[in-house]
């Protein structure tokens, strides 16, 4: 088939930052690309050849949509699999498969995954509300503390999980499906994407390392190479592989994992699409998470997922304290260190931890890569006129 200046169409549910920079890819290549998302003002609709606005979650939405394109794929889980399915059975192209999504859109299931297929994983309980939760918890039954809350659906961006330390801190959860999962002392939060065609070519990128903001509980920093030894970053690797080959996936699946202190791999949940972890790779690699998503799911040839330089991102989030109309102060700054490039993702309006943009330093150098990434940190701010 040919994609590339073609009436081939690309349909992408979600028109995030996730979606925008695979807009990037797609356009470098004139690939035809429909856009589905809730907001009007989400940062794809002016990057995409045609752009609707509708639910994601809405079958009759996703399945009208569906049937425009020739092939669709996802920058958000929370859609709609049975629309996905029929389409799927009527004979569009759906990457990653509603198969492969059903399995990952719910984190009990996720868990469930893991245990059925001997994927080392921390231990966990599921439950069908948080009352439930709360029963256990009572008669001192399976659950002790401190242990973290995961909702088992719509989760994401820190939302969804909370460190339980007594009862009281289940106050004003949601009453829903959720798990409990035992804390893991561990020395590193690590994460590998991996990069599988239609037809099984698979590649890994580098293993990086995540740093988290305490109580946002949001990645502040991506570093790859992840500063560990040689053995850890080959054992991460093919933990990684493993879950990609256990999910069957097309397209990109980004697995996180904890380095626990006797320096085993334990896997800590998945993302079956392009990830924080990998906006790096845009500067820092030869091929960027988001052209391997492209060429994933068109079972174009893979490229090289190595790394040019050391890289490091830093999440640009809304300031605390400030809402309303964004204005990024002291950009002009960061923008005359060498190797330092803002990605700014187009939405209007900013609150206390929202994703607004992220930026990429790199150098041949990791520990100055590092050192300027302190700077950009405490340099650009995101606040509100």
């Amino acid at each position: 088939m040919n994609f590339f200046s073609s009436d081939f169409k690309l349909g992408i549910l979600g028109g995030g930052q996730l979606g925008k920079m695979l807009l990037y890819e797609t356009r470098k290549f004139d690939i035809q690309t429909y856009v589905l998302d809730p907001s009007d003002e989400a940062p794809c609709a002016i990057g995409c050849n045609k752009f609707y606005q509708g639910s994601l979650t809405d079958f009759d939405t996703v399945y009208e949509f569906g049937k425009k394109v020739d092939v669709l794929t996802f920058e958000i889980e929370m859609v709609n699999i049975e629309a996905l399915e029929r389409l799927e059975q009527e004979g569009v192209k759906v990457y990653p498969s509603p198969t492969t999504l059903k399995q990952i859109q719910n984190k009990g299931f996720q868990k469930d995954f893991y245990t059925r297929h001997n994927i080392p994983t921390a231990p966990y309980k599921r439950f069908a509300t948080l009352a439930e939760l709360k029963g256990h918890l009572e008669s001192d039954r399976d659950v002790t503390f401190p242990f973290i809350w995961k909702s088992a659906e719509f989760g994401y961006d820190g939302n969804g999980v909370k460190v339980i330390r007594k009862a009281a801190d289940l106050d004003g959860l949601p009453d829903a499906e959720c798990i409990s999962e035992e804390m893991i002392a561990f020395k590193n939060e690590l994460a590998v994407i991996v990069s599988r065609s239609a037809s099984g070519a698979i590649e890994t990128y580098p293993v990086v390392e995540m740093e988290f903001h305490p109580e946002a509980n949001q990645v502040e920093y991506v570093i790859c190479p992840a500063r560990i030894p040689e053995e850890i970053s080959q054992k991460a690797r093919q933990v990684a592989l493993e879950v990609s080959r256990r999910f069957d996936h097309v397209g990109l699946l980004a697995v996180e994992m904890f380095q626990t202190q006797d320096d085993e791999i334990l896997v800590n949940e998945v993302a079956p699409r392009p990830h924080n972890s990998g906006h790096y790779s845009i500067e820092a690699s030869y091929t960027s998470q988001f052209e391997n998503h492209i060429r994933a799911i068109l079972d174009l040839p893979l490229g090289n997922t190595n790394s040019k330089l050391a890289g490091i991102m830093v999440n640009l989030v809304g300031a605390e304290g400030f809402s309303g109309n964004v204005k990024y102060e002291n950009i002009e700054q960061i923008l005359d260190i060498p190797g330092v490039t803002p990605h700014i993702y187009g939405k209007k309006q900013t609150r206390p931890f929202r994703k607004m943009g992220h930026v990429t330093i790199v150098n041949e150098d990791m520990a100055k890569a590092r050192s300027i990434a302190e700077t950009v940190k405490n340099t650009i701010k995101v606040v509100s006129e």
